[in-house]
Parts: structure tokens; C-alpha cells; sequence
């Protein structure tokens, strides 16, 4: 795919990977709209990406069909199609065994991390089809191939996640929508409470990962790299 003029939605991407994802697609001179919950967060990040190109955002709860609906229709009244959906945003409830995670902490990581992915989904591909060709993207982790203890809501989440993925990539496929899964390891981020240090530097950048979605968007018509893992090349040693 040119990504020159192709229109992009990353969810979550005020911040962390999305953010990373945001400004690399403007540097390839795509039309970019962004969503977050937090508005100032979003106002900040929108400031700073509008010296790289064309970027527009909303404020969204991706857990909400109707707050998706309404990015997707501002998203339509400002750059008028979408070509690629980058299905970023996502939470996480660390440190509880399944004893200790309330039932609301386990749905709030479930319909961020799966539903929210679903309700974009839905309306995208029809879009996507309209324009003829697209793709749809979606971050995962390497914890939905990979159980950890006091992590139970997270790890549900993403092994669900990569299925529903693999599932859509094969009904949609032939409408030339590509459909892939990026499934990084450790980030150095602020996603789940953590601090950015340099004591985790050995750890991924937002900016590694964002380097892979565009290879993938930048891949052969021919071509469809379904499932992509990306990992600290040098980790701790235990």
C-alpha cells in the first residue's frame, strides 16, 4: 500500500505505541485520525502531530459502540473514507490473582481489549470495502500466546484477541482487506501505571513496534503477513 493521502484510524493514539504508530504514518504522508479518553492527553498529542502531517482526533471510550460510532462519523466529515484501522488501544489490571480481580476490573480489560476491537471492527470493514482495498491491524501481545500468573484479565483478553483476529483475517480476505496481528513483547511505556526509566531500556520503544505496522501496511498487494511477534532482542538475564 502508498500510504500517501490513505486515511488511518489508530485507537489510542494519544500515547505509548499509538502515538509511536500516529507519527511514523504522517512521516509516510497519511491522513491520520486519532482517539483517546483523556482530553487533554488528545489535545496535547494532536498539537504535537500536526507538525507532521495532516491528523485529526476525538475523545472515544472505545467500550462504547455509540462513542465508536461517533469518532468514526467524525473521522468520515473530516477526511471522508477510511483506508486502515490500527486497533491499539488497550488496558491492563496487573499484579491480582483471579481471587482478587473484581468482576468490574475483569470487564473493564475485556471490553477494552477485546469488545472495543470488535465494535470497530464492525464498522470499518464496510468502509474499508468501499474503498477497495485496506487493512486492518490489530496490536496484541505476546501474553495472548503467553500465560503468566496475576495477569489472568490481561492474558483473556489478547488469546482472545489473536482469534478473533485470525478469524476476520480469513472472512475478509477476498475483499482484498488484509488483516494482521502484531503481538509485541516489553515495552518501555507508561501503559499499565508503568514509568519510562532507563533501567528498562533493554526493553522495546513505541517506535520499534509503529517501525513494524508500517512494513506490514507497506507489504505487496500478493502478500499478507497475517501474524507478526516482536520481542527485546536482549532481555534480562534471570
Amino acid at each position: 500500500m502508498n500510504l500517501e493521502n490513505k486515511v488511518v484510524i489508530v485507537t489510542g493514539g494519544s500515547k505509548g505505541i499509538g502515538f509511536a504508530i500516529a507519527e511514523k504514518l504522517l512521516k509516510q504522508n497519511a491522513k491520520v485520525f486519532i482517539c483517546g479518553r483523556d482530553k487533554f492527553q488528545l489535545k496535547r498529542s494532536l498539537e504535537i502531530l500536526s507538525g507532521f502531517g495532516e491528523v485529526d482526533g476525538e475523545i472515544c471510550d472505545i467500550r462504547s459502540d455509540e462513542e465508536i460510532e461517533v469518532m468514526f462519523n467524525e473521522c468520515l466529515r473530516v477526511f471522508g473514507g477510511v483506508d486502515v484501522l490500527i486497533n491499539n488501544a488497550g488496558v491492563a489490571i496487573m499484579g491480582k490473582t483471579v481471587e482478587e480481580t473484581t468482576l468490574n476490573e475483569f470487564k473493564f480489560v475485556l471490553e477494552t481489549n477485546l469488545f472495543g476491537v470488535f465494535y470497530a471492527c464492525k464498522r470499518a470493514i464496510p468502509l474499508i470495502r468501499e474503498r477497495g482495498e485496506g487493512h486492518i491491524i490489530n496490536i496484541s501481545s505476546l501474553a495472548g500466546q503467553n500465560a503468566h500468573p496475576r495477569m489472568s484479565s490481561y492474558n483473556a483478553s489478547k488469546f482472545a484477541l489473536n482469534g478473533f483476529t485470525e478469524a476476520m483475517m480469513q472472512e475478509v480476505r477476498q475483499d482484498n482487506i488484509k488483516v494482521s496481528l502484531v503481538c509485541p513483547g516489553s515495552v518501555n511505556t507508561t501503559f499499565a501505571n508503568e514509568k519510562v526509566t532507563d533501567e528498562k531500556a533493554w526493553q522495546l520503544k513505541p517506535e520499534d513496534v509503529a517501525e513494524v505496522v508500517v512494513d506490514l501496511l507497506k507489504s505487496d498487494a500478493r502478500s499478507l503477513p497475517s501474524k507478526v511477534e516482536i520481542r527485546p532482542s536482549k532481555p534480562l538475564k534471570k
